[in-house]
């Protein structure tokens, strides 16, 4: 039995090394880049929390120890954080999640340790629950403008999912939230790096993955432009997240 969906953990992918960030990231963590004056993950709290979502499963590499650090078990934040460490290797975000599964039980969020994302998490976590799939991915309608487009949705469906190969009908991204059933990931290599776009493909081929299409844009930290974007807007009191300019 699949735990109720405000109970489901959030992987929290935050192991890289945050290579188009740097100089900023030669000594620290993407997570603890500030925005607006915070480390960037304490935004990402908020927002979680928002959504009555408190457990937060940090899937770590990279300066992963600073993080710890200044975050500890989040009881100060009022959440519950563990941690994941990929070890000498890094993972990949697929193996890092197989790394994981011990702290994630039999279902779980996924979000990029650079996504800023202010939509209702329950209502795609139960659109989850009823696709009774392995797997969601949220979509959003880009048309290439806040980066490349990567997916062919159609009639509310996965198609294709490609970040290399790209097909003229691919018109939506992944939006950077996810979800997924443990069972998702059986089969695939506990000690050697996994790409989470392999694990997407896959269910995919195999109907499935659930498509979940949001109607408002993504922020992101990922890029210099992204970070400087989402700073300027919380900082002029354009939050997104606390009904602003979108």
């Amino acid at each position: 039995m699949i735990s109720p969906i405000s109970n489901f953990p959030v992987a929290l992918l935050a192991g890289g090394m945050a290579t188009r960030l740097r100089p900023i990231t030669e000594k620290i963590p993407k997570l603890l880049v500030e925005v607006a004056g915070e480390p960037f993950f304490s935004h990402q709290i908020r927002l979680l929390k928002k959504q009555g979502l408190t457990r937060v499963v940090l899937c770590v590499g990279y300066l992963g120890e600073m993080i710890v650090e200044q975050y500890g078990d989040g009881s100060k934040w009022g959440i519950k954080i563990e941690y994941s460490f990929d070890g000498p290797t890094l993972l990949g975000t697929g193996g890092a999640l197989i790394r994981a599964l011990p702290k994630l039980g039999d279902a779980f969020y996924i979000l990029y340790g650079d996504s800023y994302l202010p939509i209702d998490y329950l209502n795609v976590g139960q659109a989850f629950r009823d696709s009774g799939k392995q797997g969601l991915m949220t979509v959003f309608e880009n048309h290439g403008r806040y980066d490349a487009s990567n997916v062919w949705f159609q009639d509310g469906r996965i198609k294709v999912y490609d970040k290399k190969n790209k097909v003229p009908a691919m018109h939506h991204i992944d939006y950077g939230l996810g979800l997924l059933k443990a069972e998702a990931l059986s089969g695939w290599p506990t000690d050697k790096p996994v790409d989470l776009v392999e694990v997407y493909q896959q269910l995919v081929a195999g109907d499935q993955l659930a498509g979940y299409e949001i109607g408002e844009r993504f922020y992101e930290i990922g890029s210099h432009e992204g970070l400087a974007e989402l700073d300027q807007l919380i900082r002029n009191g354009r939050n997104p997240d606390r009904g602003g300019q979108r």
